[in-house]
């Protein structure tokens, strides 16, 4: 995928298809350890031992729409191509959560990409759905939290366009700022 956002956008969407209400995503930038970690986590079904191995197979998926799963096993080939690692950790009936990593200076590491957009599409797939985002860029921090939103909004549903658009300029202004604080 040409945008890390993308692999970030894919994941959450498993985790909306397990039943998850609350996914956590968190983004490490460290330039002084030449790292950049993505960390997502759900609380949704949970994937069985049996198949933690398989889900990075692009030839195994669970869904019966189509015969082949890419979205993790595109992820941790990119990962593991730009001298990071990837990690799958779920129990049944408590969720997942998938940790992968780059070296960050290495030519074939995609750009993070959108991640405004990101959220608002996983916003406007189930406006029900609660979303934690954190973004750390060496030692400065920016925190999103829809449930602080929907407080704000009081009564006004998350899914209104003008909110959406809002929702997505105010994470890539603010992701911005994080990198204008070196």
């Amino acid at each position: 995928m040409k945008e890390l956002s993308l692999h970030i956008l894919d994941i959450a969407r498993n985790s909306i298809e397990a039943g998850s209400d609350m996914i956590s995503i968190i983004i490490v930038e460290d330039l002084e350890l030449d790292l950049l970690t993505i960390e997502i986590e759900d609380n949704g079904k949970g994937i069985d031992k049996k198949l933690i191995d398989k889900v990075t197979d692009p030839f195994f998926t669970t869904r019966k729409t189509r015969s082949v799963g890419l979205g993790l096993a595109l992820a941790k080939e990119s990962a593991i191509h730009c001298d990071g690692n990837f990690k799958i950790e779920s129990e049944q009936g408590k969720g997942t959560k998938v940790i992968f990593s780059y070296r960050y200076s290495h030519i074939d590491r995609a750009p993070l990409g959108d991640m405004g957009q990101t959220i608002m599409t996983l916003i406007s797939l189930d406006g029900d759905i609660e979303i934690l985002y954190s973004h750390m860029y060496n030692n400065a921090q920016f925190n999103f939290d829809t449930r602080n939103v929907k407080k704000v909004l009081n009564g006004v549903n998350i899914n209104e366009p003008r909110v959406l658009i809002w929702i997505k300029d105010y994470i890539n202004e603010s992701i911005l700022m994080l990198h204008s604080q070196v």
